[in-house]
């Protein structure tokens, strides 16, 4: 990669201010854990998006779309490659009735008070996820009984040779933490839900409800990148690692959280490596105890 050809193409659509050489990824990360990236980029606008594909299709260089960093291990190494984040200034909202538009970078924290707001009920489950709107349909998240293709209308994304396409939620194929975006690894620009009209009071309720059991169930004082294994079927992931006696197990600044073995958290000075060495030990203890191989729900990228 040609660093600096790069930059000065990137300069020339994008304030240079949002092109970054060499930066460090422990600063886009829920795990505050990785090695720089070659060329970091904060698009402003979909347009940006669109002209930053083009330049890296016609300099034949691999991009890593990257949202809130909440469900991601990188490499101590970095990334060799150009890093392109959907960010929370790709942010707007707009209703419809019951549909609800937004753009890819939204936190979905933020999009479900303004659900909120309007009176929108569906979306409740998704308020305490750490994410960006573009990650959370990219890997269909989910949690407690709710996931993205409940409330998935359609999607506007762009391909990997920078062409525009919508996508309807049946073509979007949302699975267990997949989908059609996923596999084909395109790029997330809007999202259009379909919600249902409700009372602000019982959704507020839900909210809260589901606030109290994430505070006092999940090691949210702590870096981490939320649940680190994919549930097995028959199975509880933390349930399985738990009933290993690994709560509180640590390699390096890595520990299976105390108060939910589903979590791996970032004690202070935590490696990837570290963090790596761990699953590995999980997985090998939890395959000997009980016979369950333990798939990683987080994604684990850049240089070996």
């Amino acid at each position: 990669m040609n660093k600096a050809h790069l930059y000065n193409e990137f300069i020339k659509i994008m304030n240079k201010d949002n092109v970054l050489i060499d930066e460090p990824m422990k600063n886009h990360t829920s795990f505050k854990i990785g090695g720089p990236a070659d060329i970091f980029l904060i698009p402003q606008t979909i347009d940006e998006v669109q002209a930053v594909i083009k330049i890296c299709n016609q300099n034949d260089v691999s991009v890593f779309i990257l949202g809130n960093g909440s469900n991601l291990l990188v490499s101590d190494k970095g990334m060799r490659t150009v890093v392109l984040k959907i960010g929370d200034n790709l942010n707007q909202v707009t209703f419809d009735g019951t549909k609800v538009t937004a753009e890819a970078g939204i936190l979905l924290s933020r999009l479900s008070k303004r659900i909120l707001k309007n009176n929108l009920t569906g979306f409740e489950f998704a308020d305490g996820i750490p994410g960006s709107l573009g990650g959370a349909v990219t890997m269909n998240a989910g949690a407690y009984g709710g996931e993205m293709k409940d409330v998935v209308w359609s999607c506007k994304a762009v391909t990997q040779k920078g062409e525009m396409i919508e996508l309807s939620k049946e073509q979007l194929d949302l699975g267990y933490r997949t989908s059609t975006i996923q596999k084909n690894n395109y790029i997330v620009l809007e999202v259009t839900l379909d919600l249902q009209v409700g009372t602000y009071e019982e959704i507020k309720s839900k909210i809260n409800e589901l606030t109290e059991k994430r505070t006092t169930k999940q090691p949210l004082n702590l870096p981490s990148a939320g649940s680190v294994f994919k549930r097995p079927p028959g199975f509880y992931a933390g349930k399985l690692i738990e009933d290993s006696n690994l709560k509180g197990y640590q390699i390096g600044g890595a520990q299976v959280s105390e108060l939910h073995a589903g979590f791996i958290v970032n004690k202070g000075g935590a490696t990837a490596e570290d963090v790596t060495n761990l699953i590995k030990h999980i997985q090998n203890t939890v395959k000997k105890n009980f016979g369950v191989l333990l798939e990683t729900e987080v994604k684990m990228i850049g240089e070996a």
